[in-house]
């Protein structure tokens, strides 16, 4: 009884995210109709047999969510682990920011960026308005926005799909179990605000944690969020992912959520080939990322207006890219992949 009122009450946040979420697409919408109403004209709606697909993999990703808790890959506590008070201070702000954002797509604006944001030093392709969103990833406000932005945008199913990599990197951990936990060493590239590295925190708790990411700012952030929790503070550094600044063979692990659809194509293959020079020989690299036009044909009316609708330069190509054969490029091998949702997993070995 206890299992079945857990579950119901899982499916009922989970439910209130994408009702709330759904919400929130609907007023704005409707207020960008009233005060812009010649932008997004060439967007065509979503059919509803697509949004009926979306419906059917939504419910699937998360019955795959609960049974994957009810095996023990993570504890049932992070499927209610929500930041509400980020929630409740920033929403009011993502509304503040929607006029903005509507006038930089107006402008076709695509590189804009305050008077006091430092640009210098950054790759060209990273200076971008990702989202439209202001500032880009250099602004404390972006960091601030990002997870909740985020959410709105999957219907509540953010942290669900990053959970995803949970069961294959702690599979791919097995060839160390000789190894001590504390010894245990995982990177996470491109760590952002540091939501993945809470996940894996809540399932290593011994482990080594490092993350990586080009922004300050949204380190600033994941610093804030993970010092609260006990234990050994993640390890994070402000680091380009095309020269990660690690020994090579340093981890047992490695990881990358929602990255790989923002590089240009030969930035991935670089990328890649950093992650295998740092990654064990036996260990495991796990990428979190769009789906592919290969898994979902019927979804390319979507992907096609996706770049477009939330400023992504680099989806089109990615999503026609082999990842497979740039990680075997690499060097990795016995690669795996998996489709949940809106997402798609590339697990990857390096030979012992």
């Amino acid at each position: 009884m206890s299992d079945t009122f857990t579950k119901l009450t899982y499916q009922t946040l989970q439910q209130g995210k994408n009702y709330f979420s759904l919400a929130h697409k609907t007023l704005s919408l409707q207020l960008k109709n009233l005060t812009y109403p010649t932008l997004g004209q060439n967007i065509k709606p979503i059919p509803n047999e697509i949004l009926l697909k979306l419906q059917q993999r939504l419910n699937q990703l998360l019955e795959t969510d609960w049974q994957d808790a009810q095996k023990g890959v993570y504890p049932e506590s992070l499927l209610f682990d929500n930041p509400w008070e980020d929630f409740f201070c920033y929403y009011p702000l993502v509304w503040l920011d929607l006029p903005q954002i509507w006038e930089r797509v107006k402008q076709n604006k695509y590189q804009d960026f305050a008077p006091e944001i430092e640009t210098d030093g950054y790759p060209s392709y990273y200076v971008q308005n990702f989202h439209h969103q202001s500032n880009g990833y250099l602004s404390d406000l972006s960091a601030n926005l990002y997870d909740l932005q985020v959410e709105l945008l999957f219907g509540g199913t953010a942290d669900v799909m990053r959970r995803r990599i949970l069961a294959p990197l702690k599979q791919g951990l097995k060839a160390f179990e000789s190894v001590p936990p504390r010894q245990v060493r995982i990177l996470d590239v491109a760590c952002g605000t540091g939501r993945t590295l809470k996940l894996m925190r809540a399932v290593l708790p011994q482990a080594s944690l490092f993350g990586t990411d080009l922004s300050p700012a949204y380190l600033r952030k994941a610093n804030e969020s993970l010092s609260q929790i006990p234990g050994e503070l993640p390890q994070l550094v402000q680091a380009n992912a095309e020269e990660l600044p690690y020994l090579d063979d340093y981890f047992h692990a490695v990881t990358s959520v929602f990255l790989f659809h923002e590089l240009p194509a030969a930035v991935r293959q670089t990328v890649i080939e950093q992650c295998f020079r740092v990654t064990k020989p036996g260990g495991v690299f796990i990428i979190c990322d769009s789906i592919q036009l290969g898994d979902s044909p019927e979804m390319l009316s979507l992907m096609d207006s996706f770049p477009e609708t939330f400023h992504e330069p680099y989806y089109k190509h990615y999503t026609t890219d082999d990842l497979v054969a740039r990680l075997e490029k690499a060097g990795f091998e016995n690669i795996e992949m998996q489709v949940h949702f809106a997402s798609k997993y590339f697990i990857a070995r390096k030979p012992a």
